[in-house]
């Protein structure tokens, strides 16, 4: 059991956090009660974002004929940017505003789903694009009001983007990767069918599997919520709060669910409970980690997804070459851990228990190494790149890395000790290559 003193009070700390508990309802063939959903949210008129690739497929065969039994009229927007853009959030606004829509549904990954959010944002609190954008790159404006009801449908295991209150995207001419984060863009409902995530690519599930894994570690291991300056007022309480008992229950059970069926799911694409249960271990790690937040993996990721666009992922030969999201996390992440044990070796323990480690006999010392460990078997037995070195890096991109990895002040502080820059560019340094 966890110790009381990782929350101990502090002088200077929180000593509250608050939990906006998202709404789910999960279980294969759900998907069927889309319409009705939608209906008893007053919804008459809806714009459905869905993946591209998820057109033509058998989810948005019923998604659709759903909506339409329900009596819900919807238009379709399609025009989904794989890891979004400033650019394609601002069209997919463009397309909300126009359409008089008083809701929204989207059906897709995480890149759909935070499309939609964005959408609904803009289109209901019209501003300039930097206006709710998160520091430093935005101004980080709280939305005046709330949105529009939004029902989301994931249709991979992996970005928990369905519970969140975050969308994530590139700047383009900036060349960063950053987000927005407002406590009002959560969707009103989580629609989540594990069924819609069964025949998806093997490398896609491998890339949101660890897209998982890093929410829920990071989270766990994420500075205690006591030790976080304490706000001003409590509607300034933060969106990411740090670790708190709350989200410590849906962090641990995702680790051990993305351990027990991450490498079962990416190995067998006919090993249905191994897709259906990483679905549930998604979902679980989204309520964590929108609760808690993450840090260095997540972090440092902007910078490989923003800088390289030469990778063809295995499962997306599709798409315009590009990192998927959790693969960029998921390459810094055993040096992030690494780093980060010292300051609370027990939950890096603990959470090397979770994902499956033998921890028999093993002292808290030894928690970054078990669990570091575990995640590079794994990254090896899914075929993941060796490091970002098997992606092109070298020791001369880390300065720029650096740079970017460590202007993301929102991540930075939620790491359970102090970080340097200097401590960030030699985290690249050991993540260039792990075996």
């Amino acid at each position: 059991m966890e110790k009381p003193v990782y929350y101990a009070p502090t002088d200077y700390g929180d000593y509250a956090f608050s939990v906006a508990a998202a709404a789910v309802k999960f279980g294969a063939g759900v998907l069927v009660e889309l319409g009705g959903d939608a209906k008893s949210l007053g919804l008459k008129r809806v714009a459905l974002f869905m993946d591209p690739k998820v057109r033509n497929t058998e989810p948005a065969a019923v998604a659709e004929k759903s909506l339409k039994e329900a009596g819900v009229d919807y238009v379709i927007y399609d025009e989904i940017k794989i890891e979004p853009t400033d650019r394609s959030f601002m069209e997919a606004a463009k397309f909300a505003t126009e359409g008089n829509f008083d809701g929204f549904v989207s059906l897709g990954g995480g890149s759909t789903m935070d499309t939609a959010k964005a959408a609904n944002l803009y289109s209901t609190h019209p501003a300039d694009f930097l206006a709710y954008v998160n520091l430093p790159y935005g101004e980080f404006r709280p939305a005046p009001g709330p949105l529009k009801p939004h029902i989301a449908c994931p249709t991979t295991s992996g970005t928990g983007s369905e519970t969140t209150s975050t969308a994530v995207m590139d700047i383009v001419d900036l060349k960063v990767k950053t987000a927005i984060s407002q406590k009002l863009m959560k969707p009103t409902l989580a629609l989540v069918d594990p069924t819609t995530a069964e025949t998806m690519p093997g490398g896609v599930v491998a890339a949101s599997g660890f897209d998982v894994l890093t929410h829920a570690i990071e989270s766990y291991t994420a500075r205690p919520y006591t030790t976080r300056a304490r706000p001003a007022t409590p509607d300034q309480r933060p969106v990411f709060q740090g670790a708190n008992p709350y989200s410590d229950t849906s962090s641990l059970q995702a680790i051990s669910l993305g351990g027990k069926f991450l490498v079962r799911a990416v190995k067998d694409p006919s090993d249905v409970e191994a897709r259906h249960m990483l679905m549930l271990a998604a979902t679980t790690a989204g309520l964590s980690f929108g609760n808690a937040g993450v840090h260095l993996p997540h972090a440092m990721s902007y910078g490989v997804a923003g800088l390289c666009h030469t990778l063809v992922a295995d499962g997306y030969e599709d798409d315009n070459p590009m990192v998927p999201h959790g693969i960029a996390c998921i390459l810094n992440a055993p040096a992030a851990f690494r780093f980060c044990a010292p300051a609370c070796p027990e939950r890096h323990l603990e959470a090397a228990a979770a994902l499956g480690a033998d921890v028999r006999n093993a002292d808290p010392e030894h928690g970054g190494k078990l669990l570091t460990d575990k995640l590079i078997e794994m990254m090896r037995e899914t075929g993941l790149p060796n490091g970002t070195g098997a992606l092109g890096f070298t020791e001369d991109d880390i300065p720029e890395l650096t740079k970017r990895g460590y202007n993301q002040p929102r991540l930075l502080i939620l790491a359970p000790r102090e970080v340097t820059e200097q401590d960030v560019a030699d985290m690249y340094r050991d993540g260039l290559k792990y075996w």
